[in-house]
């Protein structure tokens, strides 16, 4: 029995974690968010009511959890701030539920404003961010400037800091021509921050613990996907921290003992949202269909998504940087019209054949993907809970998945609502 579960996406964000993390969520007590900021976008379809949740946890909405936004996460107290009020006009007693990390470092209006300018400035060579200002607020924290969470305890002080953390990128500003806060409107805003923020702070490693101890469970949520990670993904064409699962312990506050099963979400197909190489992108009917069912629109940003065939290759890495014990495979209904499907089992690179993604953007823009045909199934698949249900084709392309990556779906998503799933294996279980 698995009392700890670390929920990630395996391709580049977008996969269907935040259903996921609801349906676990289930049978937790505690939910920790442990990366990203307010550029992930977790979906919540429960009945009617869609809710697109940015910084809290998806576990939020069920009753006697406690979700928790941990160190590793940038956190902007405005999007916070307006999160928490949606919550609570539905009737979600946040403040009963959610519990932050004092050393959360902060994102602040001068840093969206940053992000936005150097994408603009970057023309044809943007990254494709969301502009939300993680980025600079990370550069902020690896080079031992960031104001965090806790600064704000002690205004005087975080005063003095904020200061010199303005005079740094007071050049920036003024080259980009950037109008944002000045630095009195920031020392205002920091104390409505302080309010805000103070009944939520709480020592996070050490509540993390009191509930392993009690044999309570824990579910580690993951944003954004592995091939964004900032170290082994498509860099530059990356978010700006680590994805993959061993940031959940650097960004919660845990040892690698605490989690022990890592469910790895992954699309039956593959989308991407911003710039960067993708080897099996479509730009023929079948992406635009597959765009259409799946409502491929990005939760944070509504772009479009890009969307192509499934790619064996870079799941299968994605496996193998995670230490992933199963996979949840979603999306699979998306797939039902569909006369012929194609899965990507290698690459073809300067006249070699590679089983492995190169490393970085360059060399993967220059990768063909070399192609594998099965047939569609033309048949409906939405809202099945049992594998006997499916049909044979979808079977069949589901098993050929698990082969080519190497792993097993213990989970196969047919629909948006919690209960739509065929569970062969539970995570908790």
């Amino acid at each position: 029995m698995a009392n700890s579960v670390l929920v990630l996406g395996l391709q580049w964000g977008d996969e269907g974690k935040g259903k996921i993390v609801d349906l676990l969520t289930e049978q937790a007590s505690l939910v920790v968010r442990f990366q990203g900021g307010h550029n992930a976008g977790h979906t919540l379809v429960i009945g009617d009511e869609t809710t697109i949740l940015h910084l809290i946890p998806s576990g939020v909405l069920h009753e006697g959890v406690v979700c928790v936004i941990g160190n590793g996460v940038v956190l902007s107290p405005d999007a916070l701030a307006d999160e928490i009020s949606m919550l609570e006009k539905r009737g979600v007693p946040v403040a009963d539920r959610l519990r932050i990390s004092g050393a959360c470092p902060l994102i602040l209006p001068l840093h969206t404003a940053l992000d936005q300018a150097r994408e603009k400035a970057a023309g044809k060579n943007a990254i494709g961010t969301t502009g939300r200002g993680i980025g600079p607020a990370y550069q902020d924290k690896v080079a031992r400037r960031a104001l965090r969470v806790q600064d704000l305890f002690n205004l005087e002080r975080f005063d003095e800091k904020l200061a010199t953390l303005f005079a740094h990128h007071e050049g920036n500003l003024k080259r980009y021509d950037i109008e944002t806060d000045d630095l009195d409107t920031l020392k205002k805003r920091a104390r409505d921050y302080a309010k805000l923020l103070a009944p939520y702070v709480c020592d996070v490693p050490g509540l993390i613990e009191e509930h392993r101890r009690a044999g309570n469970r824990i579910l580690f949520e993951g944003a954004q996907g592995t091939l964004l990670d900032v170290d082994h993904g498509t860099y530059p064409y990356v978010t700006s921290s680590n994805t993959v699962a061993g940031s959940a312990c650097s960004g919660s506050g845990c040892g690698p003992n605490a989690i022990e099963y890592v469910l790895g979400i992954v699309k039956a197909y593959t989308t991407r949202v911003g710039e960067g190489p993708f080897p099996t992108e479509l730009f023929d009917k079948n992406g635009e269909e597959l765009a259409e069912r799946g409502h491929e629109f990005g939760a944070t940003t509504g772009r479009a998504r890009r969307c192509g065939w499934f790619d064996a290759v870079a799941i299968k890495r994605a496996c193998l940087l995670n230490g992933v014990t199963g996979m949840c495979l979603t999306k699979l209904d998306v797939m039902d019209t569909l006369e012929k499907l194609q899965i990507c089992t290698a690459y073809e690179l300067d006249g070699q054949t590679i089983d492995h993604p190169p490393i970085g953007a360059d060399d993967l823009a220059r990768c063909t993907p070399v192609y594998e045909e099965m047939p569609g199934w033309q048949s409906n698949t939405a809202g099945c809970t049992s594998i006997d249900e499916l049909p044979a084709a979808a079977v069949a392309y589901v098993r050929r998945l698990e082969e080519l990556v190497g792993m097993s779906a213990h989970i196969i998503s047919t629909g948006p609502e919690r209960n739509q799933n065929v569970i062969d294996v539970h995570p908790f279980s």
